[in-house]
């Protein structure tokens, strides 16, 4: 992972929350917020909290009487978090960085983190700050992208950048969102990281899109790909959006669009 991958600033957090989540976000946030909710935690923290769609599907399942602390290390992210959040006593909000969370051992029931864990420099270190911060008996639950391969519209747009910039193809996609899919590595690094207990589940979704921009858009322009391409050519934004749009119409028809989407879902125990 390079450091510009996890700066998520600028239009990217409206636009990712815009056209990411309701492509790719919502189907595992819904999945992510009843397995947490079946767990019937008193406090829970989640870390890499994005644009909160995961604490917007979870807040409601909660307890009247639980706490609930939402973070990300993306401050923008964050303040577009709590500002689609309905106003909650239980929730607090706070700036946190997933390998050096601020809080004492043992105060959580659950921590929670969707599509974060690619993100973070030393996975291990952020597991064992998890470890840290959870109670005995605790849970740590969250997901990462299986391969690129997995998801299509992912891949397909890698491909189509790759033919607007044959000599340095942005790669950010299959490197870090897709990047850390093995389940044996995601195993090892939480037994190395003190957890005792780890189930892993891959589970696949459908990607849906009133049309083939909407995915283009949505990758290219909500996330920090978008980056990546402005960093080789700013004026080529708009075409290399166009030409994604147009590899997926060729692939998938040009009205509604659907493709597979695929995840592991971890459940590591204290």
């Amino acid at each position: 992972m390079l450091e510009t991958d996890k700066i998520f600033a600028g239009s990217i957090p409206e636009n990712y929350d815009r056209y990411m989540v309701p492509l790719i976000f919502e189907p595992f946030a819904a999945d992510m917020a009843r397995r947490a909710a079946s767990l019937s935690p008193g406090a829970v923290l989640e870390v890499a909290a994005g644009t909160g769609v995961v604490t917007r599907a979870l807040a409601p399942k909660l307890s009247p009487g639980a706490s609930y602390v939402v973070t990300d290390l993306n401050q923008p992210m964050l303040d577009f978090a709590a500002s689609r959040q309905a106003p909650d006593s239980r929730i607090q909000w706070r700036q946190a960085d997933a390998l050096a969370l601020p809080f004492e051992n043992a105060t959580f029931d659950l921590v929670c983190c969707q599509f974060g864990a690619m993100f973070f420099p030393d996975r291990t270190a952020g597991y064992r700050e998890a470890k840290r911060v959870l109670k005995p008996g605790g849970h740590f639950l969250f997901n990462v992208w299986d391969r690129i391969e997995e998801n299509v519209f992912a891949n397909d747009v890698t491909s189509a950048l790759a033919e607007i910039f044959p000599d340095d193809p942005p790669r950010f996609l299959a490197r870090t969102p897709h990047g850390y899919h093995d389940p044996a590595l995601i195993r090892s690094e939480l037994e190395d990281a003190g957890f005792s207990r780890v189930a892993i589940e891959t589970r696949a979704e459908q990607s849906r899109a009133s049309s083939p921009r909407l995915p283009a858009v949505a990758y290219c322009q909500g996330t920090v790909l978008r980056t990546e391409i402005e960093a080789r050519d700013a004026r080529k934004l708009q075409a290399a959006t166009d030409h994604a749009a147009a590899v997926i119409a060729a692939r998938h028809g040009s009205g509604e669009v659907a493709a597979k989407i695929q995840a592991h879902v971890i459940v590591a125990t204290v």
